[in-house]
């Protein structure tokens, strides 16, 4: 199983294995008070398309897409994460403030089309 969780919510056991999507490390956060199991910056959305969503030069849907486009460059690193989710629980960290229309929930996603 695969699900995502904003890192500013308390971790729990039920969470299994979990993963830091996130490019840049949160606001607010100490290295030493966030308990993940890995940090992949790589599966996160590059600089410039993160910067482009942020500053709303593009909608959800433009900014899945690219993403998706993106990480098809990952397929390895995506099938290995994906792999662990078919056996046990993996929780998608990321910050973003909106829990519906984000990356972690497109890399989710994707994600679970790899299996």
């Amino acid at each position: 199983m695969i699900q995502c969780k904003r890192v500013y919510d308390a971790a729990s056991d039920s969470d299994g294995y979990r993963v830091l999507v996130d490019r840049l490390w949160p606001r607010g956060v100490k290295k030493t008070d966030l308990p993940y199991d890995e940090w992949n910056k790589d599966l996160a959305p590059s600089t410039a398309l993160r910067k482009a969503f942020h500053g709303e030069a593009l909608d959800f849907a433009a900014f899945s897409e690219s993403y998706h486009q993106e990480l098809a460059a990952y397929q390895d690193q995506g099938k290995q994460l994906a792999a662990r989710g078919k056996k046990s629980t993996v929780t998608l960290l990321y910050a973003a403030k909106d829990t519906q229309q984000n990356h972690a929930e497109v890399l989710a996603k994707w994600l679970r089309s790899l299996v």
